[in-house]
């Protein structure tokens, strides 16, 4: 089976997710190959980290393709897979450019189309793994026999993936359709002090906390172990922690090296967003938190008999 993963990139950047899908892709492919698709002005210019990790790359030049658009991308999406004889996978980000362009390329392949999904195999069919019910459940779903499948991926799941070294197959290829909107400007959404999705550490303070006054000691102990604060969504609607600092389905996922939750219960769509973290220590007063079920490490007790401890302990260690 020939795997396509369709980059995503914007203002001149290419997203990490477009890697992940390759290293996902090179996991799956079996004795196919791993493709990347890149549509854009000058696809060139992603071409080459794209085939890093790709057997081949897709990289269509225009003008007309110098913004995202939904109908076009389709199009050419389409006349590249027109190309390939053997049936195709195609995988795309779950994040606002996959959630839109998915359903639109399902419709025009005729193809089954599955989102947020967090694992592939392939056999005889393409079975997928995803979580429902507010990620308490996780379920494999077999889909049915199809020439072509198009699944979003959830971001910062597959971060890491063997190099490949493939070949970059620069290609002219028209939109063969008139779109019915048109692009008018990119408005840069503002940029806050930290993006949480790319650290390694993480601090992330709930309800547990107190109040605003106690953030103070959270913010000791992410300086001391060289990371940064986060909060739930509640700590977030209290203005205790600055929005783009939301960890959960509703904020941003995350996967630190670390993370640290002080007072944080644990509801799903916090869990959902923090659970595939590679160390997780939580302190809550409560011994039923939920989030004690998903942590390496589970402390019960007050924070604020815990946590200055632990900070005057870090201390003496850096001397």
């Amino acid at each position: 089976m020939e795997v396509f993963a369709v980059a995503e990139h914007s203002q001149g950047e290419l997203a990490s997710i477009s890697l992940e899908l390759l290293h996902l892709a090179n996991l799956i492919k079996g004795s196919g190959k791993s493709n990347a698709i890149v549509i854009s002005n000058n696809g060139r210019v992603f071409a080459e980290q794209l085939a890093k990790y790709a057997d081949k790359v897709w990289a269509i030049e225009d003008k007309a393709l110098e913004n995202y658009h939904p109908e076009l991308y389709t199009d050419i999406i389409f006349q590249v897979l027109s190309r390939v004889e053997k049936p195709a996978l195609v995988l795309i980000g779950d994040t606002a450019f996959g959630k839109e362009l998915a359903p639109y390329l399902a419709a025009k392949l005729n193809a089954p189309v599955q989102t947020d999904v967090v694992g592939v195999e392939i056999s005889d069919r393409v079975s997928i793994s995803k979580y429902i019910f507010q990620g308490k459940v996780m379920v494999d779903v077999e889909l049915k026999a199809s020439e072509c499948y198009v699944l979003t991926v959830r971001q910062s799941l597959f971060k890491e993936g063997p190099e490949v070294g493939g070949d970059v197959n620069v290609i002219s290829i028209k939109p063969s359709v008139v779109p019915r909107r048109n692009f008018v400007k990119y408005i840069e959404p503002a940029v806050g002090e930290v993006d949480i999705s790319r650290e390694d550490v993480l601090v992330t303070v709930g309800k547990g906390i107190g109040d605003i006054s106690k953030v103070k000691i959270a913010e000791e102990l992410a300086e001391l172990l060289g990371g940064v604060v986060a909060g739930s969504r509640i700590a977030i609607d209290y203005g205790w922690i600055p929005k783009d600092r939301q960890v959960g389905i509703s904020g941003k996922v995350v996967n630190p090296k670390l993370y640290f939750g002080l007072g944080v219960s644990g509801a799903s769509q916090h869990v959902m967003g923090m659970k595939d973290s590679e160390l997780i220590i939580a302190i809550n007063k409560d011994p039923e938190a939920p989030i004690f079920e998903v942590a390496e490490y589970c402390v019960t007790g007050d924070i604020h008999e815990i946590v200055p401890e632990l900070i005057n302990k870090l201390r003496q260690i850096k001397g």
